[in-house]
């Protein structure tokens, strides 16, 4: 087996670690949500639990824990889902950077010069940023959300973006693949965990301030209406909610983590020109890459903008933490495999 066998299959040992992490973020999810559906009914605490300290509860397969003497605000958490999860993500994390780093043994070079090798390092930094997050709290949606991304992304890159530890062109040579490439892998890992984190915001500012399109009457399928009930986000289903921090602990955990990405993302733009006027002889030519990360980068500082200076906050600044996200990633997916550009041979 050689060095860059053994870095794909140490790859495939963090996708399956990951994808475990997944599941075990989902069923605790799932199992916070039953009982706090449960507690919100009513029904969640024991007659004479609030005298006896915390109570386990067991709700199916998973074991929930609460604290009743803490009123129904309490949290609930489940504890071994929890730690299956997080034991799980610092050994896909492990996994990944031994994968990587035996990557870049196998091409000798530092391995971020094509579309897999991005994806890798992306899904590490996005996870760790993740790990770090929750060392003191977890909340099992933002591990959904962004481990949903992560095995997605490494599923993309070992299936259809994987190609041969090898050398790069002349071009990639240079100590840029470095400082640019890398840097903007850590600003998208970033934006990813502060993506999750936006899209958590709008759906707890929603539980809070008790907006839900289904509350009110549709003109042509009320009936349908009524079936869904129980699913809009200030029902039963979504009590869940109660436990995740609050809208604005979310959302300025958002604005931290995008104000990071931002720098970054702003030295990636320049560490692009000057890598640009080196490789080809000038510093700007509108290529598609070029563009898209300038359009990406435009959107971040309108957000930054609008959040610091003109008030915009909640749900209208979390709209824009999506679609700036949706750039980042159309940028590395779209025109990478459908449009031609200087940047098409190197893969990124």
């Amino acid at each position: 087996m050689t060095t860059g066998d053994l870095s794909t299959l140490l790859v495939w040992g963090a996708a399956t670690a990951f994808t475990i992490a997944l599941l075990a973020y989902t069923v605790a999810l799932s199992a916070v949500a039953e009982q706090s559906a449960r507690r919100a009914r009513g029904a969640a605490v024991p007659v004479g639990a609030a005298a006896s300290g915390p109570t386990t509860v067991r709700t199916g397969s998973p074991v929930v824990t609460i604290d009743p003497t803490d009123g129904p605000g309490a949290p609930v958490r489940a504890p071994r889902a929890e730690g299956i999860a997080r034991s799980t993500t610092w050994l896909g994390i492990a996994l990944l950077l031994a994968g990587i780093v035996l990557r870049g043994v196998a091409s000798g070079r530092w391995p971020t010069a094509n579309m897999y090798e991005f994806t890798l390092v992306g899904v590490l930094v996005a996870t760790l940023v993740l790990a770090l997050v929750q060392r003191r709290r977890t909340v099992a949606f933002l591990g959904v959300v962004v481990m949903g991304i992560g095995v997605l992304a490494l599923a993309l890159g070992l299936l259809v973006f994987f190609v041969q530890a090898d050398a790069v062109q002349p071009a990639l040579q240079s100590y840029w693949l470095v400082l640019h490439v890398g840097v903007a892998i850590a600003a998208t890992g970033v934006f990813t965990v502060a993506f999750a984190a936006a899209v958590l915001q709008v759906l707890s500012d929603a539980r809070e301030q008790g907006r839900s399109h289904l509350e009110e009457p549709w003109a042509r399928a009320d009936g349908l209406r009524r079936g869904l009930s129980r699913w809009r986000v200030t029902g039963p289903a979504f009590a869940w909610l109660r436990q995740v921090p609050s809208a604005v602990q979310l959302e300025a955990l958002s604005f931290r983590l995008n104000s990071i990405g931002f720098v970054l993302w702003t030295f990636t733009l320049i560490g692009g020109a000057i890598w640009a006027e080196h490789a080809w002889g000038r510093y700007w030519g509108w290529d598609p890459k070029e563009v898209g990360t300038f359009v990406a980068w435009v959107v971040y500082a309108a957000y930054l903008h609008a959040r610091t200076t003109r008030g915009w906050a909640g749900r209208r600044a979390a709209y824009i933490v999506y679609v700036g996200y949706a750039v980042v990633i159309a940028n590395f997916t779209v025109i990478n495999l459908f449009v031609t550009g200087k940047h098409s041979y190197s893969g990124l």
